[in-house]
């Protein structure tokens, strides 16, 4: 089984493109998929395009109360979690001089305090032996302007995966970060406030990845299912890019 955190939000960058390719793939894998959200919507949208083998649960990942219904969903199937997919994350660019309390509380709520109760809320049903993957950045990596929060909280999770690592070692569960370089999805084009721009913004990113292009959700995704497989049964603590040599070369 797995759980893929999926998250959508007004006006900022979401990761939610990543973590419904990371979802497809699992569920193709074998998986019975659950994904939680904010939206009916989107999760209607995405158990379809998944099948059968999803289940979506609404909430917010940043309220306990929200992940103690997802988590009590799974629970009552009574198999436990093999796999935990903590993708959920938004950003905005704002530099420093325009940074606010809410811009900060928002980031840090869902990227930082959601992944550290996703996955402590989470512990009861993983099995001996599971996989927990972080959605990390390569923002964590450079000082990107006017990216600042958003980078930290990803430095954050960062951290959080090398910690629980050691942790969690003594039943045998791996925590691994997939950390993604620009890929091609809407939340890019959300980071622009006009459709110009974002175009402009898009042949910016690419021009900067090694391989020339940006990635899509589905090398992401792929690579998630490498780090939930028994292939990768001898990497933790780890961070995977998936990054065009961005951050390599």
């Amino acid at each position: 089984m797995a759980v893929c955190g999926h998250t959508a939000a007004s006006g900022i960058r979401s990761d939610s493109c990543r973590g419904l390719a990371g979802a497809v793939r699992l569920a193709a894998e074998g998986a019975h998929v659950f994904i939680t959200g904010r939206r009916r919507s989107e999760l209607d949208a995405a158990v379809e395009e998944i099948g059968s083998a999803a289940t979506a649960v609404i909430g917010d990942i940043s309220n306990p109360a929200d992940l103690d219904r997802l988590y009590e969903t799974i629970r009552d199937l009574g198999r436990g979690l093999d796999v935990l997919f903590a993708n959920a994350s938004v950003g905005e660019f704002v530099p420093l001089e325009q940074v606010t309390e809410e811009h900060f509380d928002t980031l840090f709520g869902i990227n930082v305090r959601g992944t550290l109760f996703t996955v402590k809320k989470a512990l009861p049903l993983l099995n001996d032996g599971a996989s927990v993957i972080l959605n990390g950045s390569t923002a964590a990596d450079v000082g990107a302007e006017a990216f600042g929060v958003y980078a930290a909280t990803k430095a954050a999770t960062r951290s959080f995966s090398r910690t629980w690592a050691n942790e969690l070692k003594g039943r045998g569960i791996r925590v691994n970060t997939i950390t993604p370089g620009p890929t091609d999805t809407p939340g890019v084009s959300g980071l622009a406030p006009d459709p110009d721009q974002a175009v402009g913004l898009r042949q910016h990113l690419a021009a900067q990845v090694p391989l020339g292009r940006l990635g899509r959700p589905e090398e992401t995704a792929a690579a998630v299912a490498f780090l939930a497989s028994g292939q990768s049964s001898f990497i933790t603590g780890s961070s995977l890019y998936v990054d065009g040599g961005l951050n390599q070369i």
